[in-house]
């Protein structure tokens, strides 16, 4: 099977120079190019023909956000994996790529005292990514550990989009909502369709660092009938509202005075490589709520949100899952479509419409 052919864009020499020993020290990718601004890679795509095109954002005469907005009239189908910083400029810079349909992003590593540890971080963030931005092409990829340990069988077919007999007993009270990558587009696209008078919270984590899920709350906040923030220790959950795990902080959820339910940010280690993690919030909402729990599971990569799914069902609630033509990656999803879990598999224009009728309806 071919590499994974990757074009490098970014105006510093230094960083051309790690991104390209970073990923051709891997066996399935090859890099075919670089280029130090947007117009010098919108000439060379057609020359190199590259699967994905690592983007930075800040550069002189074609910026990033120009240079993706070009590459999608050209590629509309190539993916491009932003390389951004931890600032807020970099931040809302990564939320208008990926609006403007960037694949996903990378960020650039901070306080790293070594090159080498820089290459090291980059590595762990960036080739993972790659792969999963191109599936088919790694030649050698193996599935992480966690996935070949796992208890459950992965079948091979797709859950179809349907109800099965798969389905919760209780009637829903919560609403926890997870994703990764493609999540912010995904997220954009589902809660503005969510009704202003939703009888119940929903609760939320997207994978991202800090100042990116403050500014995703904003962008949100914006675009929704419900009030969307990030969520900060204490704060109490009721209906009208929407809190999103802050970056690097798990997400729980507590009992306090007159049984409501209020929120604690934790940092124990992160799980499934990720802080917020899917799973850890999952569980919280399970043992706080019973089989009154919905959960929903969107695009991302990996298989956050599998166990904690595994331990809604149990306690008698619900899951329902993104479908796979409609994903950026489907890896959380899938896992949890596969593994027998989710009593919904449905397209991303139709998941919020159907939540909002659906909790309406159960509230009645």
């Amino acid at each position: 099977m071919a590499k994974i052919r990757v074009l490098i864009v970014d105006d510093a020499v230094v960083v051309r120079k790690i991104l390209t020993d970073v990923l051709a020290s891997d066996p399935d990718i090859e890099v075919v190019g670089v280029a130090a601004n947007g117009s010098i890679a919108i000439q060379k795509i057609p020359q190199v023909n590259p699967d994905l095109v690592t983007l930075d954002l800040e550069m002189p005469e074609m910026d990033g956000l120009e240079t993706l907005t070009e590459i999608r009239r050209l590629y509309p189908k190539l993916p491009v994996l932003l390389f951004s910083t931890l600032t807020e400029r970099g931040a809302a810079s990564t939320l208008d790529g990926l609006s403007r349909g960037a694949s996903d992003y990378v960020t650039k590593p901070s306080n790293v005292g070594s090159v080498q540890l820089a290459m090291q971080r980059i590595r762990e963030d960036m080739i993972p990514k790659v792969k999963s931005l191109c599936p088919g092409r790694a030649m050698s990829a193996a599935p992480p550990p966690a996935v070949a340990k796992a208890e459950r069988p992965v079948l091979p077919t797709r859950t179809p989009v349907s109800t099965p007999a798969v389905r919760g007993g209780g009637r829903p009270q919560i609403l926890a909502i997870g994703c990764s990558t493609g999540g912010p587009n995904a997220l954009a696209a589902m809660l503005p369709c969510l009704p202003g008078d939703l009888p119940i919270p929903v609760v939320l984590v997207q994978h991202m660092p800090p100042l990116f899920t403050r500014l995703l709350a904003e962008r949100l906040d914006d675009k929704c009938a419900l009030k969307v923030r990030e969520a900060a220790e204490g704060d109490i959950i009721s209906p009208g509202g929407i809190w999103i795990a802050p970056g690097d902080f798990h997400l729980e959820l507590r009992s306090g005075a007159g049984g409501q339910k209020t929120v604690h940010l934790q940092q124990n280690p992160p799980e499934n490589s990720c802080r917020p993690a899917v799973d850890v919030m999952f569980r919280s909402v399970a043992a706080q709520y019973g089989s009154h729990v919905l959960g929903v599971v969107l695009t991302g990569m990996g298989q956050d949100g599998l166990r904690g799914s595994e331990v809604i069902k149990e306690a008698g609630g619900e899951i329902w899952v993104q479908d796979e033509a409609s994903s950026v990656v489907w890896g959380m999803p899938g896992f949890v479509a596969r593994a027998g879990l989710a009593s919904r598999v449905l397209p991303l224009d139709q998941i919020g419409t159907e939540l909002g009728r659906f909790l309406s309806r159960a509230a009645a």
